[in-house]
């Protein structure tokens, strides 16, 4: 194959490198799932976006993630299928809808359930656009072709036949509960749909009268407008003060009702005065009480929460403005005697931050038991589900244990519709996946699903199933892998896992990848009150998208919160420039090099068996590494050996062959620049597709992209140890040079004095055939090197493994300032040996790691030691000792 012209512009320009790359992409089916037999599937569905909007950086995070582990397994010769969806998002696509329309004038009623749900779909086909925008932009290899909706024909399917399934089974059941209710959106909500807040707050103590005029019964609430409804008061039976007053009656205040005073173990005795106020129809604890002795439920209030007509001459006003009035009255009737402020702790709605109310009503639930111990079960299991970090399964599992019924009824029109249908005469329920026959003597229930019920059933849901034959779900469920934010670990992945087990009698997922939440610079979270959002396509826009990737992988560690910071992304932009500047100049030196002309077989020189053996390490470190999805690891191997051993000093060494006389030498450092960049290329590409594609394409490659090149392989006929040593000692000798150089200002373009005392004849060897790079990088008028050099008088010094630098600089060199740069030196090394040898002498340390690890610390004890010796001998030196 011919090599490419270079394309490369002189100046790296992110917009142009990435501008049409993605396109090429897509129309290339490069990410598309070839059902290949011959290839073991890997699979995982995107966690898909609410239609409610933009994309948001915590998106970009998450989406990266899991971009960077399908490219890397597509290359590691994976069939990988990364299937993209959106969510329908009930009430938070709904509400937004109903204030779009509210601007206009209208309200949903006006247009009728029909036209309305008609204005969400254009609503979603809105924004899926520029979700899709969003994605193409970020670079993800997503397979469109397998593009799902969670209102889609196929998913609606799935929904339908699993509620049709558990209500058979007795696992979906109809009753009149106390459930979370959203006066503002008028819904219901789930318990994790309530954000619990710190509010100001009071107790109001009131004295209820006894009905035979023998005294009262002191009780307390912090809600006075729901006594309208109190159908008792509680004592516990043993309570000495009650005993006698249970079965007697009070006077409600206001109503003139007459209640009764029960006994009931739930009432604790220690707290308040020992009597409380049972509300049936407004307080869950106070239903269940209400069950046990058959009390009636009075609802005092409407779906809005204003107060209906059983709040008698408090009917139509507003719930808070019915407790200001309320207490106003008690008062003046010398019933409250007592306000007691104090702050609790009061649920609101996560979608509309309305303050909750607790309310009698007929919905939907899941009976959660039987379902939440398959999935406690699953994880003493050998296939259960695997967090990373593992401490959320403890999240998990306590979630699992301590869970309630679901409820999962929602009164909205945009979702799932409830596949139960009421008999208009005899009020039968019908529930099955078709309506029945005779529909026109039945009505469908009103309500639709809570969203997470479709979004439960996402990993087989989207590959065919129910049909069981379908070729995707046979081929790629389960999944491999799930990334996603602990914000949503028991909103989504733990009704995944029990709908998967009880659908499908698998672990919907090998993997739970979780991080955190993206945060300010400050640790703040991000928010439109403090304004501190940031669009991620503005961060694109400006530093193009490989530099936001790069930064969203490697900025913290799994499961914890990412700082954004502007000045990291750009950073990145620098790394990137550089790449791309030394890939430039690797590429103009190749002079026409074709794939079938790189040869490594070639006589090597000590930096070529060098940057062979770090590229090995390399793909060792960032392979293990990227499969514990310790992608900020991964980030940190890349960029050392990317910006230092490859950049800064490979092709600074390459140079020496590049530009002198040697064919031979020019041939094998060619073939080695560009075996090494193409790798490095396909390490990267993952993280930073766009660049590592548009390099990739100028190199001599084979293949049509990098996204479908091999992962890189360790070879281990490339592995010299001894180079890697001998490197070892050249850089260190090189960079001390510069350091003393740069310490007493005498720049590299001034010839200085060089004398290199080394340890033994292996030393001396490797400098005597390194030579030329001594002299190109440390530009000495005179070199000597031997075993029994003499440090001259007034030299500074610097001390490398095996060697001893001495720099005779007459007159720039100060005796007490050397002296005292030394003790400092000395003092790192003593520091250095004290660890070491700490380690060392811990006996745990010693039986337990790895021999390599154990030999690794034994041979750095003893190269500081040889350098604590060297730098105190040289201050005895100096000192004159």
């Amino acid at each position: 194959m011919e090599a490419n012209e270079l394309k490369m512009s002189t100046k790296y320009d992110p917009k142009a490198v990435e501008e049409g790359r993605y396109d090429w992409w897509i129309n290339g089916k490069f990410f598309e799932a070839k059902d290949d037999p011959e290839k073991k599937p890997y699979t995982i569905v995107i966690p898909p976006p609410n239609v409610t909007g933009k994309l948001h950086l915590g998106h970009a995070w998450d989406t990266t993630l899991q971009d960077i582990l399908t490219r890397m397994k597509r290359m590691q010769g994976y069939d990988v299928l990364w299937l993209p969806g959106m969510d329908h998002a009930g009430i938070a696509t709904q509400a937004k809808v109903e204030g779009k329309l509210r601007e206009e004038g209208k309200s949903r009623y006006d247009l009728g359930r029909e036209k309305f749900l008609e204005e969400a779909w254009k609503w979603k086909k809105e924004y899926a656009t520029f979700i899709r925008k969003q994605w193409s932009k970020l670079g993800l290899g997503l397979d469109y072709s397998r593009e799902r909706f969670t209102l889609d024909e196929g998913l609606s399917e799935a929904v339908k036949k699993v509620f049709v399934t558990l209500y058979k089974k007795g696992l979906i059941y109809r009753g009149e509960y106390i459930i979370n209710w959203d006066p503002a959106t008028k819904t219901a909500l789930s318990d994790i749909e309530v954000i619990y807040k710190d509010i100001q707050g009071a107790f109001y103590h009131m004295n209820y009268p006894l009905a035979d005029g023998s005294g009262t019964i002191e009780i307390a609430t912090t809600r006075p407008e729901t006594m309208l409804g109190d159908t008792a008061v509680a004592v516990h039976p043993d309570d000495d003060r009650y005993k006698h007053l249970i079965g007697k009656t009070v006077i409600l205040p206001i109503t003139g009702r007459e209640i009764p005073i029960v006994g009931d173990d739930y009432v604790d005795m220690e707290f308040g005065s020992g009597a409380v106020k049972i509300t049936p129809a407004h307080d869950p604890n106070d239903f269940e009480i209400g069950n046990r002795h058959n009390l009636a439920r009075i609802l005092v209030m409407n779906e809005d929460g204003t107060m209906n007509k059983n709040a008698g001459k408090y009917e139509g006003m507003d719930r808070f403005e019915c407790r200001k009035q309320i207490v106003k009255d008690l008062q003046e009737l010398g019933v409250l005697f007592k306000i007691e402020e104090h702050m609790h702790s009061v649920g609101h709605s996560e979608r509309s931050n309305a303050i909750v109310e607790p309310y009698l009503s007929t919905q939907w639930f899941v009976k959660m038991g039987p379902l939440a111990k398959a999935a406690i079960e699953l994880q003493k299991k050998e296939d259960k589900v695997h967090f990373v970090p593992e401490r959320f399964e403890n999240n998990y599992l306590y979630w699992m244990e301590n869970i309630h019924d679901w409820c999962i009824s929602r009164q909205l029109w945009w979702g799932h519709r409830i596949p139960a249908w009421y008999h208009k005469n005899t009020g039968e329920i019908y529930v099955d996946v078709e309506p029945p026959q005779d529909l026109e003597n039945w009505e469908q229930d009103n309500d639709v699903l809570d969203t997470w019920f479709s979004s439960a059933l996402w990993p087989f849901s989207t590959m065919g199933w129910p049909n069981e034959d379908a070729a995707d779900y046979k081929r790629y469920y389960p999944t491999d892998a799930l990334v996603t934010g602990y914000d949503i670990l028991t909103f989504w992945v733990s009704r995944m896992i029990f709908q998967g087990l009880e659908f499908t009698g698998k672990r919907p997922f090998k993997d739970v990848l979780i991080h955190g939440l993206v945060r300010d610079d400050q640790g703040r979270k991000m928010s439109k009150s403090l304004g501190n959002g940031v669009d991620p396509m503005d961060v694109i826009d400006k530093y193009g998208a490989d530099a936001l990737r790069y930064f969203l992988a490697t900025g913290s560690s799994p499961g914890q919160d990412l700082r954004f910071s502007i000045e990291k992304v750009e950073s990145v932009w620098n790394f990137a420039n550089k790449i791309w500047n030394a890939s430039r100049f690797a590429l103009m030196n190749m002079n026409g090099l074709t794939y079938e002309e790189i040869d490594l077989s070639g006589e090597k020189s000590v930096a070529d068996k060098w940057i062979l053996t770090r590229l090995n390490e390399t793909i060792e470190t960032v392979t293990k590494l990227a499969d514990k999805y310790e992608f900020g690891e991964v980030g940190r191997a890349l960029y050392n050996f990317i910006w230092d051993d490859f950049c800064d000093w490979y092709i600074e060494m390459a140079k020496l062959p590049l530009y002198g006389e040697d064919e031979a030498a020019k041939k094998t450092t060619r073939s080695i620049l560009a075996f090494v960049l193409d790798h490095t290329m396909r390490l990267l590409h993952p993280f930073m597709p766009f660049i590592t594609e548009e390099i990739w394409q100028n190199l001599p490659h084979k293949g049509e992209s990098i996204t479908t090149a091999s992962w890189p392989q360790i070879n281990l006929e490339f592995h010299d140890e001894k180079a890697a040593n001998e490197m070892k000692l050249l850089v260190e000798i090189i960079r001390s040079v510069r350091n003393i150089r740069s310490e007493v200002n005498t720049p590299l373009s001034k010839k200085i004095k060089l004398f290199i005392k080394v340890k033994d004849e292996t030393v001396l060897e490797t400098l005597n055939n390194n030579t030329a790079y001594i002299e190109r990088f440390c530009n000495p008028e005179e070199l000597v090197t031997g075993i029994d050099i003499s440090a001259p008088d007034k030299a500074m010094t610097a001390v490398v493994s095996g060697a001893e630098l001495f720099l005779p600089l007459e007159g720039l060199i100060n005796i007490e300032e050397e002296l005292a740069r030394l003790e400092k030196e000395l003092e790192k090394w003593n520091q250095e040996v004290e660890r070491v040898q700490k380690k060392l002498s811990n006996e745990k340390f010693v039986s337990k790691a790895p021999q390599k690890v154990v030999e690794e610390e034994r041979a750095k004890e003893k190269d500081y030691l040889e350098k604590q010796a060297a730098v105190s001998a040289r201050i005895s030196e100096l000192k004159g000792e």
